[in-house]
């Protein structure tokens, strides 16, 4: 994946570092209170956003209600309220890996994917001419068949084979604390550039995406920053930029980490000045519209 010769923008990164000065001073006199909001609506965003993204059939709602109340409502199956929840956990996970010594390894990779998808299932897949099978998923092993996927335009899209999987994903570790590491790595290019190549390995037979999102926080909250939620509504522009990443045009995806940056420390800007970081939307609250439904399982 290529940045182009000019990658991002000066005045962007300029922007960045405005935002991340702005966030760093509104922090030192936050109250209590509202930090644990701030992570209270992070933590809902980045659960409901990166599990939808997947498929996960839970309105935002129902996630709130089963996060925040440990209240199950809804008629979905029963393994999205599972990976949901385990989700959470391996949320957690993340932030206790942060800021740790040594950085991330590849078992603690392997860990994330684990706790993410928490127990093994059989999960409906394709063949490579499209007929219907299923797959047997381990949880937080690598890969034992082939995992390419057939994009809308017909192409089959190639990931690692299962037997170059584990040497190049040792390989990945090592780039990856190598650049976690530099002074001279523009954010939103080093953000890029790490979840683009790990998705195109995709070392897991599921929970890949999930698993790369929490890996591109991770860099963030070690770097003292606040994590990046990417929107199940900008689904399509994220799995667009992936693409043009694949094709050596790696600055969209780039200037997409950036943007998704800058509405975090946004946020937490305004939860530091004790301003409103609900959605207009979430004003309304959770319980007033789940509990009017017909329907509840507990």
């Amino acid at each position: 994946m290529s940045t182009s010769s000019d990658g991002i923008a000066p005045e962007s990164l300029a922007e960045l570092q405005a935002a991340i000065s702005q966030w760093h001073e509104a922090r030192k006199e936050m109250a209590s209170e509202d930090e644990d909001r701030l992570w209270e609506k992070l933590r809902l965003e980045w659960n409901y956003n990166s599990n939808h993204i997947e498929g996960n059939t839970l309105t935002y709602d129902e996630t709130e209600l089963l996060l925040l109340h440990d209240q199950a409502v809804g008629s979905h199956p029963l393994r999205d309220y599972e990976e949901m929840k385990a989700h959470n956990v391996a949320i957690s996970l993340v932030r206790r890996l942060a800021p740790a010594e040594p950085p991330l390894t590849a078992a603690d990779i392997r860990e994330l994917n684990r706790v993410l998808l928490k127990e093994p299932f059989w999960k409906s897949a394709e063949t490579p001419d499209g007929g219907a099978t299923r797959k047997w998923i381990e949880p937080g092993k690598y890969k034992t068949e082939p995992n390419h996927v057939r994009t809308r335009a017909g192409e089959l899209h190639r990931f690692a084979e299962p037997e170059e999987t584990p040497a190049r994903m040792e390989e990945w570790v090592r780039e990856f604390r190598s650049d976690l590491a530099r002074t001279d790595y523009p954010l939103p290019e080093f953000l890029a550039e790490s979840h683009w190549s790990f998705v195109n390995i995709h070392p897991f037979d599921d929970g890949n995406g999930r698993t790369a999102r929490l890996i591109t926080n991770y860099i963030l909250l070690r770097k003292d920053l606040l994590p990046i939620v990417i929107k199940s509504t900008d689904r399509d522009r994220y799995f667009g930029v992936l693409r043009r990443a694949d094709a050596e045009d790696g600055l969209p995806l780039a200037e997409f980490m950036l943007a998704q940056l800058l509405w975090s420390l946004d946020l937490g800007v305004r939860a530091a000045r004790d301003e409103p970081i609900a959605n207009p939307e979430e004003l309304v609250t959770a319980r007033t519209r789940i509990e009017s439904r017909p329907y509840s399982v507990q």
